[in-house]
């Protein structure tokens, strides 16, 4: 393997914007925002949008969307055909 390739890994705190969850570990990436972690350490802050705090899949909870006007334009436009 080459030398100096590969990038550095550091502890980052990811933080689930939906459901106010928060884990601690390691990645590439960066952040310029920080967060003090329960350690008394602070780290970089990197904000999601889904985790398994807040995704259907693992919580049980599904978040109907409103994709009922969308089939229904469909339908409407290609019955007419």
């Amino acid at each position: 393997m080459k030398a100096g390739i590969h990038p550095e890994y550091r502890e980052v705190v990811f933080q689930d914007v939906t459901s106010d969850f928060q884990f601690l570990t390691r990645s590439t990436l960066g952040s310029k925002e920080s967060v003090k972690w329960e350690d008394g350490n602070e780290y970089p802050l990197i904000k999601i949008d889904i985790s398994s705090a807040s995704h259907p899949f693992y919580t049980g909870k599904h978040k109907i969307m409103d994709t009922g006007g969308r089939v229904d334009k469909f339908r409407k436009r290609y019955a007419q055909k």
